[in-house]
């Protein structure tokens, strides 16, 4: 009985047992044909799962296009960039003949400390850590090819380098709020965060591609399995109108004044009067793309506004001529002296102003109640405010550059009409000014500034854009423009009695133009300051007369000496200009004996090559440092210079020493000390007699000489 009990047992334990396992294999065989006719599991696809497992994918990153002068000189480009590291363990050296690692700490340390900004000691103590490889802080990153070069020479073992990318501005603050520059965030990627960097932006940016192929355990691509690539394609190329010789005068020039003038800013801008072109554009204070130390991130060309002064006189007698035919400033007279307007009063510069006097003279001599005499007699508040905005103030203006600013141009009671017609109460920005004086210089059509000539794919060579002459509307009569010059001409060339700008006459040049010296309001009370020199002084002109082709405009706030610092700002523009521009046939001042030549192109040619052409062309020049290659130079590519104008060329040593500048022309000392990216003061006047720092000195980024 307990046998046959025992047996019936087994038999319900077998198949229970048996149920089991076919329950398991027909889930077994469920799950298997699911997976064969799908391919996945828990909703992951095997086939996916075990590619992105095996498959590496590599990305290809483009390069961000290339900004450009009208000469192609290289404003912006992507450059190698290298961080120093070094391999400190042993065991990186096994199975190699040569040594892999940092052998000798101390010859490491020594030699390292002559070309990057770090001591020996600092140098040391990173070596001595223990660590299989270590980098150098900021002193090891961003370093250029000429450093790595360097480093590379010194024959260390252990030492190598991680190649990036990043952004370079070959002529450090040159151009800077122009040109801008970029953010580079976690992945690479850079963006462009002011000026053309900002405002080309989608057109410098390239398009990333990407290599994908199958891998071993190790890592390695299996010998031949298929890649899947997709080309990275680079940014295009933009060309600026800017042309380097006129910048690199137009820095000189500003960086000069400020300092002679210890004005709180100051600004040069010159444009192509037939085109609207800005060939040029320096501001003080400025800073280095390459660092990014800036403490102000407005453009001044398009982002400053304010007051403008008596430069707006040229506008007011412009919109009487339009509106009364009858008008001749040279007949025509006012009365002079202070000038009631309700319980205001307006004075001239002088207090007491010149009694009964033509328009004309009450032109230039920039007489704020002649002025108000125009208002009262031809003017009405409407057609002054029309014409401003007729002539672009108060809107933008369209140039190619990001964050323009409109300005204010706002009056309703009588005062403040009388105010805008010499300039105050109202604000404009430079970039209006220049839009402003192409009326003048094209017989009363505006024309519309811009900065970029072209774009242009990088890779095929083919113009993607193209700039094209902009006219506006016209905004004057032949005859008014006929008049206004005249005006202009007798401001800068007339009798010293009669007008505020004698200081500018230049004779072979005819230049013309209106100065101008408005009051600085206090942000906080609303009220003008009433410091002697709180005052924005300007300078609004172009040349020659007759048949104008550059535009300048200058403008600086506060300064001493202002009158003679802002005139010798101005002329010096007009003679480089007039030279580097070839606007005249003949140099009005050269010498007829001394020979001209157009400048040869220098870059990347071996220095004794350069040396024995220079020497063949009978030119006076100077070569900096000992390389043997050239990397820059001065006057650029294509300028007319002469024999008696130095020529400056610059090698790829990478040791900078101090030049000795004593006896250079105070323009040309500046050239020198900004292309060595010498920091500088220049309280000389013509040129330097003594420098604070000895010639042959080993220059540091902290140092800086002061010229006298």
């Amino acid at each position: 009985m307990k046998r046959e009990l025992l047996n019936k047992n087994k038999m319900h334990v077998a198949k229970v047992f048996t149920l089991i396992i076919f329950l398991f294999l027909f889930v077994f065989i469920l799950r298997l044909g699911y997976l064969c006719l799908t391919g996945k599991v828990d909703g992951i696809d095997l086939q996916s799962f075990a590619n992105e497992r095996n498959t590496k994918r590599e990305t290809l990153y483009s390069l961000r296009g290339t900004i450009y002068d009208a000469n192609e000189e290289v404003l912006a480009q992507t450059i190698n960039s290298y961080t120093l590291i070094a391999y400190l363990d042993p065991s990186r050296s096994e199975g190699y003949e040569t040594p892999q690692h940092v052998v000798d700490k101390e010859l490491t340390a020594e030699k390292l400390s002559t070309v990057i900004d770090m001591s020996k000691e600092d140098i040391l103590n990173i070596l001595n850590k223990d660590a299989y490889q270590v980098e150098f802080g900021s002193a090891g990153r961003g370093l250029t090819e000429l450093q790595k070069e360097a480093i590379e020479n010194l024959g260390l073992y252990g030492i190598d380098f991680i190649t990036t990318h990043r952004r370079y501005y070959p002529n450090n603050s040159f151009l800077s709020y122009v040109i801008g520059y970029t953010k580079t965030d976690d992945e690479g990627n850079m963006t462009g965060e002011m000026g053309i960097e900002k405002e080309y932006n989608e057109a410098l940016t390239g398009t990333n591609g990407f290599v994908e192929y199958q891998k071993d355990l190790n890592g390695y691509k299996f010998p031949n399995s298929n890649e899947i690539r997709k080309e990275k394609v680079d940014g295009n190329d933009v060309y600026l109108t800017i042309d380097s010789n006129v910048q690199m005068s137009l820095e000189t020039v500003v960086s000069n004044a400020v300092n002679a003038s210890k004005s709180d800013w100051m600004i040069a801008v010159v444009a192509d009067a037939k085109t609207g072109k800005i060939l040029g554009s320096a501001t003080s204070p400025t800073f280095d793309p390459n660092t990014k130390e800036i403490e102000n991130y407005l453009n001044p060309l398009v982002s400053y506004t304010y007051e403008p002064g008596s430069v707006m006189k040229t506008y007011s007698f412009m919109a009487t001529l339009e509106n009364n035919p009858d008008f001749n400033p040279a007949t025509a007279t006012c009365l002079t002296g202070p000038y009631t307007i309700g319980e205001d009063t307006v004075s001239d510069w002088n207090d007491t102003g010149w009694g009964e006097i033509t328009y004309q003279r009450g032109y230039t001599l920039s007489s704020n109640t002649c002025v108000a005499n125009l208002v009262k007699n031809y003017l009405s508040r409407q057609v002054l405010m029309d014409y401003y905005k007729k002539l672009g103030f108060g809107s933008l203006t369209g140039i190619d550059l990001p964050n323009e600013y409109v300005g204010k141009v706002d009056f309703r009671y009588d005062v403040e009409v009388v105010n805008a017609a010499f300039g105050q109460g109202i604000t404009t920005t430079p970039i209006q000014q220049i839009k402003a004086l192409t009326a003048i210089a094209n017989n009363g059509v505006l024309l519309n500034p811009y900065i970029v000539e072209k774009t242009v794919n990088s890779d095929t060579g083919e113009v993607t854009y193209k700039s094209e002459v902009k006219e506006g509307q016209r905004v004057a009569s032949k005859s008014t423009i006929q008049t206004i010059k005249e005006l202009m001409y007798q401001v800068v060339n007339g009798n010293q009695a009669d007008t505020t700008g004698y200081k500018y006459r230049m004779d072979g040049y005819d230049l013309i133009g209106k100065t101008g010296t408005a009051q600085i309001a206090n942000p906080k009370t609303g009220k003008y300051y009433t410091g002697s020199t709180d005052y924005v002084y300007s300078f609004a002109g172009m040349y020659p007369k007759d048949d104008p082709q550059v535009i300048i405009y200058v403008a600086m706030q506060r300064g001493y000496n202002y009158s003679t610092v802002l005139s010798e700002a101005v002329k010096t523009i007009v003679k480089d200009t007039a030279k580097y521009l070839e606007v005249f046939d003949e140099t009005p001042e050269l010498n007829k004996e001394v020979t001209e030549y157009k400048m040869a192109n220098f870059k990347n040619k071996q220095t004794e090559e350069v040396k024995q052409t220079l020497n063949n062309l009978l030119a006076t020049y100077v070569v900096f440092g000992n390389g043997t290659k050239i990397v820059d130079q001065y006057p650029n590519k294509g300028t007319k210079i002469s024999t008696k104008d130095k020529v400056f060329v610059f090698t790829n040593d990478s040791v900078i020493t101090m030049p000795d500048l004593t006896n250079y022309s105070v323009k040309d000392a500046s050239v020198v000390l900004n292309k060595l990216n010498i920091n500088y003061t220049c309280n000389a006047t013509g040129y330097v007699q003594t420098q604070s720092i000895p010639a042959g000195t080993l220059i540091s980024n902290d140092m800086e000489v002061v010229l006298n």
